[in-house]
C-alpha cells in the first residue's frame, strides 16, 4: 500500500485514505471541532463533529503535538473558506476514524517560533524538542540538500569517495587531540582525527588522484560561535593540479550550490577575487576580510580566495607553552622556494628566513568567516623534517611517530593538493545563522558539553579497570 503524505493531498480530492502526523492546533466552534495535522511534509485542516458518534469523544481528548492515525476523506473547502495564503489551504480532512498512538506532555518551551528568545540551555536541554521549529527543519533539509548536491557534484567530476578512520593516531599538528583509550594494548590510546591528513595523502599515494569525503573531524580546543569539537569537513585531495586549478573547482562547485539551492542569493564579485594576503591585512586588518558592498543584504554572497600566505607565524608565550613558531595552515604545506634550488638550501631558508616564506595556501573567505582553507602538499621527507622541527619538535620524535607516513614517500609519491570547507560553518553563513549550532542536529553548548545526555559524564570504576586507568583527585 502507497505511503500517504499531507503533500500528496492535491490529487487525492474525494479519496479515502489514511494520515500518520500529529496534532499542530485544535480549535472549537461549537461543536465542530477542526484540528491542524502536520507531518514531515506539511499540514492540513481536518474537520470532526457529533456525527461521528463514539469516536467523537476521541477527538475531544485530542491536545496538541499528540501522535494519531487518522482516516478520513480529502474534500475540498467550500468557496469562502479557502485560503490561497497557505499550502493546501483549498482543502480539508473530513475524519471517520481515529487512533491515539502517543499522547504528549506540555511543550516546556514554543516550538513554533524561531527559538532565538529562548535561553540555549533550555534549547540544548530538550534539543529534540527545538528542532521541531520551522526554522530549524529548514536547517536541517538544507544541510541534508547540501550534503547531497556536494557528493552528486563532485562523483560527476569523477571523484571517489573514501571514508577513512575515526581511531587513529596523535600526532602533533595543530589542536589538542581527543584520547580513546585501548583496552586491549594497556597503557596505549588513539586519538580522534582532527583532519583525514595524512590518510588523503596515503590515498594519492595509492593512485586515486581524485578523492572527497564529509567527514567529522574533532579538535579539543576552545570553542567559538563558528566553532565546536565536532564538525563535519568537506575533505577534497586532488593529483597533478597546481593551486590555482583547485581553485578553480572550488570556485565553479561553490557557484553550483548557490544557483542550485540559493537562488535567492547573489555574488559580490563572481569569479571570486583573489587577494594577496598581505592585502587583505592591510586592507581590511583580516585574512578573512568581509568584502561584501551592502552588509545588511542578507542574500550577498562576498566570496573571496586569500592567497600567498606565510608559512610560520610566531607565537607568543600562552599558559605554559613557551613562545614558539606555528605552522599559518599545518606542517604539511609545500613552501614557495625558488626553482631550482637544493634541498639542502631550502633546509637553510627555513631555519635563517622564516618569516619571509610563503606558502601554497589558499583560503576561501565568506562575509567574514573562513569557510574553506587549502594547500599544496610537500612530499620531501627532509623538508618536512626541517618544518616539524622548527616547530619545536625533536626529530626524532618525528620520525618515530610519522614514520609511516615519511615511508609512503618511496613508493611513487605524485605532487598533490586539496581542499578542506568547515561544512557547518558554510551552512551557517548561507542559512543566514549566527552559530554553527543552529545548522548542527545535535551539539555541544559553548563550554562543549551536551545538556540533553549529560556529556561528559563520569564512567564505572569496572569501564576504568578494564582500560588501567586511574583517576587522580
Amino acid at each position: 500500500m502507497k505511503e500517504i503524505y499531507i503533500k500528496d493531498l492535491e490529487n487525492l480530492i474525494g479519496k479515502e485514505v489514511d494520515l500518520y502526523g500529529w496534532v499542530e492546533t485544535r480549535r472549537d466552534h461549537g461543536k465542530i471541532i477542526f484540528i491542524d495535522l502536520k507531518d514531515s511534509t506539511g499540514t492540513i485542516q481536518t474537520v470532526a463533529g457529533p456525527w461521528l458518534g463514539e469516536i467523537y469523544s476521541l477527538v475531544e481528548k485530542l491536545r496538541p503535538e499528540w501522535v494519531v492515525k487518522f482516516s478520513g476523506i480529502v474534500k475540498e473547502r467550500p468557496d469562502n473558506m479557502k485560503n490561497d495564503k497557505i499550502l493546501l489551504g483549498n482543502l480539508e480532512f473530513e475524519i471517520k476514524n481515529i487512533e491515539i498512538l502517543g499522547e504528549s506532555n506540555t511543550h516546556p518551551f514554543d516550538v513554533y517560533g524561531d527559538g532565538k528568545d529562548i535561553g540555549e540551555e533550555i534549547r540544548m536541554t530538550k534539543r529534540y524538542l527545538d528542532l521541531k521549529r520551522p526554522r530549524m527543519k529548514d536547517n536541517l533539509k538544507k544541510r541534508a540538500l547540501l550534503f547531497k548536491f556536494i557528493r552528486d557534484y563532485l562523483y560527476k567530476q569523477e571523484f571517489l569517495e573514501i571514508d577513512t578512520p575515526y581511531l587513529t593516531k596523535s600526532t602533533p599538528e595543530g589542536a589538542r587531540d581527543f584520547l580513546v583509550p585501548s583496552r586491549l594494548g594497556k597503557g596505549l590510546f588513539y586519538a580522534l582525527p582532527q583532519s583525514p591528513q595524512q590518510y588523503k595523502q596515503m590515498l594519492m599515494v595509492s593512485q586515486v588522484e581524485k578523492y572527497f569525503q564529509l567527514v567529522r573531524c574533532f579538535r579539543d580546543e576552545d570553542p567559538r560561535g563558528d566553532r565546536q569539537p565536532e564538525f563535519t569537513q568537506l575533505d577534497i585531495e586532488v593529483s597533478f593540479k597546481t593551486e590555482e586549478q583547485i581553485i578553480d573547482l572550488t570556485e565553479k562547485m561553490i557557484k553550483e550550490v548557490v544557483e542550485n539551492l540559493y537562488p535567492e542569493k547573489h555574488f559580490t564579485q563572481y569569479p571570486f577575487p583573489r587577494i594577496d594576503y598581505t592585502e587583505a591585512m592591510e586592507k581590511y586588518g583580516s585574512d578573512k576580510p568581509d568584502i561584501r558592498k551592502n552588509k545588511d543584504d542578507p542574500n550577498e554572497l562576498g566570496f573571496a580566495f586569500i592567497v600567498n600566505f606565510p608559512m610560520f607565524e610566531w607565537h607568543e608565550k600562552q599558559y605554559n607553552e613557551e613562545a614558539k613558531y606555528g605552522a599559518v595552515h599545518h606542517p604539511f604545506t609545500k613552501i614557495k622556494f625558488d626553482e631550482g634550488i637544493t634541498i639542502e638550501d631550502k633546509v637553510k631558508m627555513i631555519n635563517d628566513k622564516t618569516d619571509e616564506l610563503r606558502a601554497y595556501q589558499y583560503d576561501v573567505a565568506l562575509n567574514g568567516y573562513e569557510v574553506a582553507g587549502g594547500s599544496l602538499r610537500e612530499t620531501n621527507a627532509r623538508i618536512l623534517e626541517a618544518v616539524f622541527e622548527k616547530l619545536g619538535n625533536n626529530v626524532d620524535d618525528f620520525r618515530n611517530q610519522f614514520s609511516h607516513y615519511i615511508e609512503m614517500f618511496g613508493f611513487g609519491v605524485p605532487p598533490h593538493g586539496g581542499i578542506a570547507f568547515g561544512f557547518d560553518r558554510l551552512l551557517m553563513v548561507l542559512q543566514n545563522e549566527e552559530s554553527i549550532r543552529e545548522v548542527i542536529p545535535f551539539p555541544k553548548t559553548g563550554d562543549n558539553r551536551d545538556l540533553m545526555i549529560n556529556a561528559p559524564s563520569n564512567v564505572s570504576e569496572k569501564q576504568l579497570k578494564e582500560l588501567n586507568i586511574k583517576i587522580s583527585n
